[in-house]
Parts: C-alpha cells; structure tokens; sequence
C-alpha cells in the first residue's frame, strides 16, 4: 500500500505539474501588456495578491496547522526568521526576473535558465538526496544537456538571467528542505515576511498615477495578474511536494519549452545557431512525455490488478 500510495503521488505531481508549466507560460506571454508597470511593481502585486491565495488553499486542504507549526517553531527559535527571509528573497527574485524578462526583450535567456535548472536538479537529487532514476530519465536528461553544452560553447558564456534561474532555484529548494519548510505554510511566511516591500514598490508605482494613465487596465489587469501567477506558483510548490527533486527537475523541461513559445509569440526570435540547443531539449521532453505516459499507464493497470482504493491520497504534509 505504501509503494501505491507513493505512485499516487507521483501521478498527482505529474499532473500539476503540467497545470503551472501551462499557466507560467500564459503569465510569460501576457505580461508585455502590463507595460508600463514596472517588473518591482509587478512583484509587489503578485506577492500581496498570492498571500490570501496560499490561505484559501491550506484553508481547503485543513492544513493551516503548517503554517501554524512553523509560527511555534519561530517562538521558539526566533533566529529561524532569518534563513526564511532568505528564501523569500531567493523566490522573489525568481519571480520579479520572470516579469522583467518580457518587458525587457530578455525572455529567451530566462527560458534558457529554465533549460539548465533541470540539469542542475538532477545534480543536486542524485549526489545530495540519492535518489534513483529509470532509464529514460538518464536518457532524457542527457539529450539536454548535450543541447544546453553545445549552447554554452557556441555562446562562450551565460548571461546572468540564466545563471540566476539555474542556479537560485535549487538552493531555494534544498534551503526549504533543511528548514522543513517545503510546504504551502512556508512560501505564505516567505510571502508575508516580504509584504512591507511588496506594498511599498506597489504603491511607490501605482500611486501618482502615471502608470495607470498610460494604461488604465492595469486597475483590473494587474491584480488578474497577480491572481493567475498566484494559482501557477502554488501548483508549481505541490509538484516538488509531491515528485522526487530529480523527477521534479526533468518535468521542469516542459515550462522553459513553452516559453520559448511565448518569447517568440511576443516578438523575440531564436537564431539559427540556437536551434540545435532547442532540438534538443524537445527531444528530452518528447522522451519523458512518451516515459512518463507509459509509466502511468502501466501502474494504472497494476493498481487494478491488486484492487487498490482508486481514491487520492491526502496532500503529503511532511
């Protein structure tokens, strides 16, 4: 039963994870029309907005009590405070580059990022965590990084977007595994241990009224923004709840894929000596798009031989 309710897990996980690769790609192609508005404004709505979001969300589940749990463990120990202010740094950054990017012409470098922080997942799951991969994950994760390292050598280096993608990120997942923070309870710490600044770039931008004369559907655009974004970053904390930190990072590679079509929707292109890099990394997903339906497929039919509840798990809480 416990090797079953794993693989309910990990099916759950696959799905959401789907879910935010496709609404991060919506949030990546719709943000150009936010303009004039600021990439630090843009943040600030999106993390006073996400806030009642992550609280509806653990009210549904009645998981409150991690959020909770940790507020104990801050009394106890006031220093934790600290390291969860640097993880709310850590996904703050990651979030406000993920607007600056297309309002700056800069989105296929951060998609770029994306490519590579599979890679570096795999890495850090392998060495750190141990954990074990089937065949078609190697195979996968070894089409794209040939991609990514023919990219790195033809460039001769990686612009700083990448490297914050690439690399931030998995330091912000394994810091929340240390805490014991992985949870939809940590991100509304982080969230709300940053709401000051949220509120003070929101209002700094909004409040003289420039921005919203330049476009006055920010007045309802915005917040819409901040709402999806929201519902995207939330499913995209459950997958890593619920898959392996590698299995994670290799279905991270459907999110970069789409926006590259956003990047190209909004007007960036992809020149011809990119192309391989980006074959490649198609490639990839094709292998764990094709692996991944074939492995739900056959624990679908095990699962029926053996009789299980067909009923979902409840969400891990640990």
């Amino acid at each position: 039963m416990e090797q079953s309710t794993s693989k309910s897990f990990t099916e759950r996980g696959l799905v959401v994870s789907v879910v935010s690769s496709l609404l991060f790609a919506g949030v990546y192609f719709v943000t150009p029309l936010l303009a004039p508005a600021s990439a630090e404004s843009l943040w600030g709505v999106r993390n006073l907005v996400t806030i009642p979001l992550i609280l509806a969300t653990l009210a549904t589940l009645k998981q409150l009590r991690l959020f909770t749990d940790i507020g104990a463990r801050i009394r106890a120990r006031p220093l934790l405070v600290l390291p969860l202010i640097f993880s709310g740094f850590l996904v703050a950054a990651q979030l406000w580059v993920f607007s600056w990017a297309p309002l700056n012409g800069r989105g296929l470098q951060v998609a770029l990022g994306y490519f590579l922080l599979p890679l570096v997942l795999v890495v850090v799951g392998r060495f750190l965590y141990k954990d074990r991969l089937l065949w078609w994950h190697w195979l996968a994760a070894g089409v794209a990084a040939v991609g990514v390292a023919f990219e790195f050598v033809r460039v001769g280096s990686i612009s700083w977007e990448t490297m914050l993608v690439a690399f931030g990120y998995p330091v912000y997942f394994v810091l929340r595994r240390a805490m014991g923070t992985n949870h939809l309870g940590g991100m509304l710490w982080e969230f709300l241990l940053l709401s000051p600044l949220a509120v003070v770039l929101a209002v700094r931008e909004f409040a003289n009224g420039d921005v919203l004369q330049a476009n006055p559907s920010l007045v309802w655009f915005a917040p819409l923004f901040g709402v999806w974004s929201g519902i995207a970053l939330i499913c995209y904390l459950l997958a890593s709840r619920y898959l392996s930190i590698s299995i994670f990072g290799l279905m991270s590679y459907l999110e970069p894929a789409l926006l590259v079509v956003a990047s190209i929707l909004i007007g960036e292109r992809i020149t011809s000596g990119e192309w391989p890099m980006y074959i490649a990394v198609w490639g990839a997903v094709g292998i764990l798009v094709i692996g991944g339906t074939v492995q739900l497929a056959r624990s679908t039919r095990a699962r029926r031989r053996r009789g299980d509840d067909p009923d979902p798990p409840p969400l891990p809480t640990g």
